[in-house]
């Protein structure tokens, strides 16, 4: 798209949405109240409101390279922090997809600047994940799984907050993760059983 396109664009979606609602922006202006927290990648072909058929006002979406949740990453934890405590969603997404080119990245030996502490959180859930991804002899379904394990650490990632902890046990609130293939445009609900997976170390970061 070009970016002289921009404002054309909007002008003919604004006309779009008053023609079926002359109040549509009056409404809309009002706040929000989204059920889910969505945490996905930056590329710019996985657009998260679009392939869930979200509207505007429906969804709290967070995305950067690759969809992580570093601990020390003060931009994702406050989303989440303001989504889960505030906005008091009632599911947390991390949505990953095949074909990322952070995950392709952070597979390679490759000095890549400032991306490099960035990619290391990826390089850890395969340090993590080494037997399982070291057992896949063919490339590319060695590449898809490394994407549906970050979605998991990441998952993990969340659930270890506070927040998230905290509205656990006062409303059940849900962590899910996906996977979007855009070979297929399918999104794929990975099913992982997080209690499975943490009630051995889960008493090292409980907080609440």
């Amino acid at each position: 798209m070009k970016i002289e396109h921009v404002f054309e664009n909007n002008q003919e979606w604004v006309n779009q949405k008053l023609n079926l609602d002359p109040k549509y922006f009056k409404k809309l202006s009002k706040g929000q109240n989204p059920e889910i927290l969505y945490i996905g990648c930056s590329d710019s072909r996985v657009t998260s409101e679009e392939l869930i058929g979200a509207s505007p006002g429906d969804v709290f979406v967070h995305r950067n390279i690759a969809n992580m949740v570093p601990n020390t990453d003060l931009s994702s934890m406050s989303v989440i922090d303001y989504a889960v405590s505030h906005l008091e969603v009632k599911h947390v997404v991390v949505c990953g997809h095949y074909y990322c080119g952070g995950v392709k990245a952070a597979m390679q030996s490759a000095d890549l600047g400032i991306l490099n502490p960035w990619l290391r959180n990826i390089r850890d859930v395969y340090r993590i994940h080494d037997k399982e991804l070291n057992s896949i002899e063919n490339e590319e379904e060695r590449y898809k799984r490394l994407v549906e394990l970050n979605v998991q650490e990441q998952c993990i990632n969340i659930i270890k907050t506070a927040a998230v902890q905290k509205a656990s046990i006062d409303r059940n609130i849900k962590v899910h993760g996906w996977v979007f293939d855009i070979y297929s445009g399918k999104l794929i609900d990975l099913k992982i059983d997080f209690e499975s997976i943490l009630h051995e170390i889960m008493e090292i970061y409980r907080l609440a």
